[in-house]
């Protein structure tokens, strides 16, 4: 019971930060651009911030945000680890469970630093490319249609069964520190293969868009702890690639 309230009481710090974050970027506005779409202040400096400065707060801001999105669907992943070390008679749950925990989010921390660049480069080449910038709606169209057409994949069924299955197939797992921490890491890097379709279309959209995080969030946890996962991502991806022509036709003027 302990672990259960431990793990809520995170959710709800870490969606509450990230709720405020949210309000307070959305506050600050959008820039528009060529084409009739507006650009996120995600990717931009505040007055008197330097490039550092910048990468830092989006990284913690990132991290606040991953526990608050994944840690739904993580808290069953972190319960069959306990149960499969606890058949060793190990008394040290806690500590190795939050290291598990640790080594999951460090890999979606390293995803949020391969992403904030590559956010920032686009974005200083949009706003010096205004034809580059009239595309971008058909491209955010592109990206959401691959990102479907990835979820219909024996690649995302090959990650995602990872994500769903138990620690160990059913035998104890060594109760050390190392162990701990290489089955986060592994858990963490499969599931972000899992979800880089889905995280794909956040980013395109808009990485501070609450609405967008919740839906994409709720699409993450589902298909991770729904009994019939696999039919629930191809189901999943079936509608955004659905999303993902409708966007085209309507940034290309047919819709």
């Amino acid at each position: 019971m302990v672990f259960f309230g431990v793990s809520a009481l995170l959710f709800a710090a870490s969606a509450a930060v990230t709720i405020v974050w949210c309000a307070s970027m959305s506050a600050m506005g959008e820039m528009p651009m060529p084409g009739g779409w507006s650009m996120s202040m995600a990717w931009m400096r505040m007055p008197g911030q330097t490039w550092p400065g910048a990468a830092a707060a989006f990284l913690g801001t990132w991290a606040v945000m991953m526990v608050a999105m994944m840690l739904p669907s993580l808290v069953p992943m972190l319960s069959r680890y306990r149960q499969a070390v606890g058949r060793t008679g190990e008394t040290r749950l806690g500590r190795l469970t939050a290291l598990v925990g640790v080594g999951y989010f460090f890999v979606w921390t390293g995803f949020g630093m391969a992403a904030f660049p590559l956010g920032v480069a686009l974005a200083a080449i949009e706003m010096q490319q205004p034809a580059l910038a009239r595309a971008v709606p058909i491209a955010v169209g592109v990206v959401v249609l691959i990102a479907g057409s990835l979820q219909l994949t024996a690649w995302k069924a090959r990650h995602l069964s990872y994500c769903r299955e138990a620690p160990g197939r059913g035998r104890p797992l060594p109760a050390d520190a190392g162990t701990a921490w290489r089955h986060g890491l592994r858990l963490g890097l499969h599931c972000t293969h899992c979800s880089v379709g889905l995280m794909a279309i956040l980013l395109v959209i808009g990485v501070m868009d609450l609405r967008a995080m919740a839906v994409v969030a709720a699409a993450i946890t589902v298909e991770r702890l729904a009994p019939a996962g696999e039919r629930v991502a191809r189901a999943t991806g079936a509608v955004v690639v659905g999303a993902g022509l409708f966007l085209i036709a309507r940034a290309a003027g047919l819709g």
